[in-house]
């Protein structure tokens, strides 16, 4: 049996730093947060290979003191906290000690800086964490490090890395996260030379949601903004029809650090529900803001991870923010091209820069006084000011402030614009009552509730006709709306089903119909006959993977019924199969597709009146699914199709 013995301590260190150093992406982030730790204004990263071979980060603040330059490539060495008791509220995005010590332990490192006051910097090299020069340097204040050869020391971790092009997108994901952490902060990427990064630094979320995604899928997004016991949420989040295929466009971070939570992105993504479609996730970028001591982010070594003293509390403040932010929403997708399609708000002009713009703050519950919205109200507590972050080097207060993001907005169209879409009910998940004695803090007093504005008259309108016997057509003022009357009357009745508990009634079948769907989704369809049988269906199975319906709801004709349960069976296998919730959202989705009147068929004025007047007061904005219901085209734009404009 091997004799148990220590490691040699470059050993240890190698081992230690593979838990903080995974990719060039690693190192990236750290570097750059001990930039924002130490004040700096402004950031500059360049990468070159993918960073395998440079890496190098300056920035302008406080830098460090000369006689702690060695000290700061010592493990557990940090400016950060100094006991135990710093570990409760821990305000800043450093505070291991770790970082440095392991990425100098696996590559080749420089460093210059110059401490605030001093006339003179340090510049000093190492590698493989011993060092190898130092010599008195002149340079500005700040510090710029330069990591080069990353891994070299480590064939086993080296032969693991990607290809330099997708290093590379690693390491711009991370600057933007930053970016995106950060808005005070002006950041620059540069790879292989090329810039592809610059945030203005302006403090405006805004602005850098346009430097990080560019103009034309920012337009998709809408301000968030509300506040919760003891936290603040505010941000941006996408329009259900800028929904993307992947979970890459969400962005959460808490007190300014860029987090993975599980219970953020389940509060973001049930807002959203029977408002998007299945398969798409939305985007978001959502800052919360809460007190130290009721986050604990010493969880992983990427700081990455993090637990929250009440996950609920936590659920219902971005659930309640997001849900109000869809709902004050008034804008229509216009006529030409994806995220083009988004028409400018009052406030985004095709000559404006990201800078000019703003958005009126308001909380949810401040619009629903205003506007009369009547559910889902967000609690209006007033949450405390977040604490000042300690300065990286000697604790001080720093004295740039936290970012901020505007709240939720009212489109510049006024009243007369749909407004709310209807409310589905209350969240499941993660909505439990809280056990006794927890979270029992006291909560500071709600602030008193904004005044509110003078809502404009809604501008008249009136509907000019149908086309295609499927679209309805609806002149306001220099606007016209082509309305989807299917979309719009699926809408109403998964609305008015979802309201009633749908109580059907049930006519029994002459013939009976019998089919046989695939095994899976007759396989499906047998998990779920309680649930048929509750909404009208009567059947059961008759052998060799046939189902035989006896009875069904009066809503759906013989013909159908087939129909009708096979896209249920297909919505189950996506949705259901272990959610009782989304299985009866999916029947309902099905049972209001098949009700509503269909695209070619010919309807009467009054019938198509009822749909549109929905529509334009607000009542339906999106269908089941997340497609719009109706879309907008400027007289600008048709003159300019003309050639008028």
């Amino acid at each position: 049996m091997p004799h148990i013995q220590q490691l040699e301590p470059h050993v240890a260190d190698l081992i230690a730093a593979g838990e903080v150093v995974e990719r060039p992406a690693s190192v990236v982030k750290e570097l750059m947060e001990n930039a924002i730790d130490a004040a700096a204004a402004t950031v500059t990263v360049e990468v070159q290979h993918g960073g395998m071979t440079l890496i190098r980060v300056t920035d302008d603040g406080c830098g460090i003191a000369a006689g702690e330059a060695e000290t700061a490539f010592l493990r557990h060495a940090t400016s950060k906290i100094r006991s135990e008791y710093d570990l409760e509220a821990i305000g800043t995005l450093g505070f291991r000690g770790e970082a440095l010590a392991a990425i100098s332990a696996v590559s080749r490192v420089e460093l210059l800086t110059r401490a605030q006051g001093a006339q003179l910097g340090i510049a000093l090299s190492l590698e493989g964490g011993a060092v190898v020069a130092r010599d008195e340097a002149g340079c500005p204040q700040g510090t710029t490090m330069v990591v080069r050869d990353l891994f070299y020391n480590t064939p086993a971790r080296l032969k693991f890395m990607k290809k330099d092009a997708a290093e590379g997108a690693a390491c711009f994901a991370m600057v933007q996260r930053v970016a995106l952490s950060h808005p005070e902060v002006s950041v620059k990427f540069l790879r292989d030379g090329k810039q592809e990064l610059r945030t203005p630094g302006d403090g405006k979320l805004q602005s850098a949601l346009y430097a990080v995604l560019g103009r034309d899928l920012a337009l998709g997004f809408v301000p968030v903004g509300g506040s919760g016991e003891e936290m603040t949420v505010a941000g941006f989040t996408s329009l259900p029809t800028c929904c993307r295929g992947t979970r890459g466009y969400q962005h959460f971070f808490v007190n300014g650090r860029y987090v993975k939570s599980r219970t953020m992105t389940a509060a973001v993504e049930e807002a959203y529900a029977n408002q998007k479609m299945v398969g798409k996730f939305p985007g978001c970028v959502l800052h919360l803001n809460t007190r130290l001591n009721a986050v604990d982010v010493n969880v992983h070594p990427t700081k990455q991870e993090v637990k929250f003293g009440s996950e609920k509390r936590v659920f219902d403040a971005v659930y309640y923010a997001v849900k109000s932010a869809l709902e004050a929403d008034r804008t229509r997708p216009q006529l030409e091209g994806g995220a083009r399609e988004r028409p400018l708000r009052a406030a985004v002009r095709d000559t404006a820069a990201p800078s000019q713009t703003a958005f009126r703050n308001q909380t949810a519950q401040a619009f629903r006084q205003e506007h009369g919205s009547p559910a889902l109200p967000l609690r209006d507590v007033t949450a405390p000011k977040q604490p000042p972050r300690p300065d990286a080097r000697d604790g001080t207060a720093s004295a740039r402030p936290a970012p901020q993001a505007p709240a939720a907005a009212v489109g510049a169209a006024g009243a007369g614009a749909p407004g709310c879409a209807a409310v589905p009910a209350p969240p499941r998940p993660l909505r439990a009552p809280a056990a006794p004695g927890e979270d029992r803090a006291a909560a500071p007093a709600p602030g008193p509730a904004p005044a509110p504005e003078e809502v404009p008259a809604p501008e008249p309108w009136r509907m000019a006709g149908e086309v295609l016997h499927t679209y309805i057509i609806v002149e306001q003022g220099d606007k016209i709306l082509l309305i989807d009357k299917h979309a719009a009357h699926e809408r109403l009745n998964f609305d008015r089903l979802k309201a009633e508990g749908y109580q059907p009634m049930v006519q029994a079948l002459l013939t009976p119909v019998v089919f046989t769907p695939p095994a899976e989704e007759g396989a499906a369809l047998l998990a779920q006959l309680p649930l048929l049988r509750r909404f009208g269906f009567e059947a059961e199975e008759f052998g060799g993977g046939a189902l035989i319906v006896r009875a069904a709801p009066g809503d759906v004709a013989a013909g159908e019924i087939e129909g009708v349960l096979t896209e249920l069976a297909g919505r189950l296998l996506i949705t259901g199969r272990a959610d009782p919730e989304a299985a009866r959202d999916a029947l309902l989705h099905t049972m209001a597709c098949k009700a509503a009147v269909k695209g070619g068929q010919r309807n009467g004025p009054q019938e198509l009146q009822r749909l549109a007047e929905a529509v334009m007061d607000g009542t339906v904005k999106y269908c089941p699914h997340g497609r719009p219901v109706a879309i907008e085209l400027t007289r600008q734009q048709l003159e300019k199709r003309f050639g008028r404009a």
